[in-house]
């Protein structure tokens, strides 16, 4: 493995900028699994703990950290777009380097990071779903991670939507690994995909109401759906070709 697969972000001449205000609380969780009526039995009832989503960092970010950004800033302005209009902040958090993109941007800006000769992230390993119901407005995060091959670099990507409004361009024509986890987290957390060639539930039956790894999905209770299905014939299942 090379000295800079890990980044001079690791040593201790390009130390990691701190956050400017400590992060942005959005939620205070008090108990534990989500019990307050009384019902948590764990003797953590009285845990009281902060959500806390990181802030903008500052420059210097350290290490390569400020040549990527440098460099998809530069690559974005040749393209006509503004820097500040599509990467809504920058985030150094966990010697990690994060560019929260907005999502109207968000192809474009993949396409740069992968098709840019000083960026060259080819590969992207996936993406996440996150529910944050206390962020108004963005409680849906898609996080992806995108490697560079070419570099030896590992950056992330993260794109918020509102549950009002679940909609994120899908990147399977710029990385089309991304198919399947796009379904997954289509399937889990309800974010909508927009232009994926067959969005449709990889886990769960198709008529399943409502996302399970949404936090406002119900932990118990769930009727059991599957009594009384049937199973299609095999010429009459549903096809992807």
């Amino acid at each position: 493995m090379s000295d800079h697969t890990h980044g001079e972000g690791q040593n201790g001449n390009a130390v990691p900028a701190p956050r400017d205000t400590g992060g942005e609380v959005i939620r205070v969780r008090k108990g534990m699994f989500g019990a307050n009526n009384g019902g948590d039995t764990s003797g953590y009832g009285g845990l009281i703990r902060t959500v806390t989503l990181p802030g903008a960092a500052s420059r210097p970010y350290g290490g390569w950290f400020d040549e990527v950004a440098d460099e998809l800033e530069g690559a974005l302005e040749e393209q006509d777009l503004l820097p500040e209009n599509a990467i809504e902040k920058t985030v150094v958090d966990r010697d990690e380097l994060t560019f929260h993109i907005a999502r109207e941007h968000l192809l474009q800006v993949a396409r740069t990071l992968r098709d840019d000769p000083a960026l060259r992230f080819e590969l992207c390993t996936g993406v996440s779903g996150v529910h944050f119901p206390g962020d108004k407005g963005r409680e849906l995060h898609a996080v992806y991670h995108l490697r560079s091959l070419t570099h030896g670099r590992i950056i992330r990507l993260e794109v918020s939507a509102p549950d009002s409004d679940p909609h994120i361009p899908s990147l399977v024509e710029v990385y089309p690994t991304n198919d399947w986890h796009e379904r997954e987290a289509y399937d889990f957390f309800g974010l909508v995909f927009d232009g994926h060639p067959a969005l449709t539930r990889i886990m769960m039956p198709d008529d399943w109401q409502g996302f399970p790894q949404r936090k406002d999905y119900p932990l118990g209770g769930i009727a059991v759906e599957y009594k009384g299905a049937q199973i299609p014939a095999p010429d009459q299942r549903r096809s992807y070709s």
